[in-house]
């Protein structure tokens, strides 16, 4: 038996022996292209669909992608909506296997990886313009709620970052107590509640509003400090204690 068997082809890729041996020269001079311009000017000077050509470029290496990138881009408006998608819909677009899921999904954890770093064990509020872009990065494209609660300690410093629940497009169940509970045993001193709207309209509900009241009385009885409660959509957010509801 060899020490290093050949890695099993991905479910979207062409097998071995129908590859050529070498790329047509349109397309391996085109790849050559984007990968210049992107060292060159970065993402900036790049439409979506060439961004997310570079990402599919590895999991798929032996073929035009940039009809398959214009197909995603169509299908779900954007590269942020590309890497963001459930890997159930993105299977649904005709040419996409496991192996472009698997390169989408590096990437949108690469991303919330990255944002996320910029927050942890940091002032949190003076910080607020990287934690916003953190939220944002990790709940604006989801499609269905998610409640996450944000504990910081007696400098405001954050110190856990915890997914509270999820739920279907426009419910989670949240149970203060839970929250209350999770702070004791992490010694926080006060909460930053988030959750996402995938409507993409942040504008708070009358059960967002209800469940706010009910997390801050009972964390006001053990002395932990409600900061603020973010409501994510699309490409805003909204702040409890800017709108005055704290």
């Amino acid at each position: 038996m060899p020490l290093f068997a050949p890695a099993r082809a991905e479910e979207d890729e062409a097998p071995a022996a129908a590859l050529p041996g070498r790329l047509p020269s349109y397309i391996a001079d085109h790849r050559a292209r984007l990968r210049a311009r992107f060292r060159d000017g970065g993402a900036a000077a790049m439409p979506d669909y060439e961004l997310l050509e570079l990402v599919l470029f590895r999991a798929i290496p032996r073929q035009d992608v940039k009809p398959l990138a214009r197909l995603l881009i169509d299908t779900f408006g954007d590269f942020a909506r590309v890497i963001s998608a459930p890997p159930a819909r993105l299977l649904q677009v005709k040419g996409v296997g496991e192996a472009v899921v698997t390169e989408l999904k590096i990437v949108e954890a690469a991303a919330q990886r990255l944002a996320r770093g910029r927050v942890m064990q940091r002032p949190v509020l003076s910080s607020w313009a990287a934690l916003l872009d953190y939220c944002h990065t990790a709940m604006a494209h989801r499609e269905t709620e998610q409640v996450r609660v944000l504990y910081l300690d007696r400098k405001n410093v954050l110190i856990a970052d915890e997914e509270q629940g999820r739920g279907t497009v426009d419910h989670v169940p949240v149970y203060p107590r839970e929250v209350v509970r999770r702070a004791l045993e992490l010694n926080a001193s006060a909460l930053i509640l988030v959750h996402n709207h995938p409507s993409g309209d942040p504008t708070p509900s009358e059960a967002d509003i209800a469940m706010t009241a009910q997390i801050q009385d009972a964390a006001a009885v053990l002395g932990i400090t409600l900061h603020d409660h973010l409501v994510i959509g699309k490409s805003r957010e909204v702040s409890f204690r800017a709108m005055g509801y704290l």
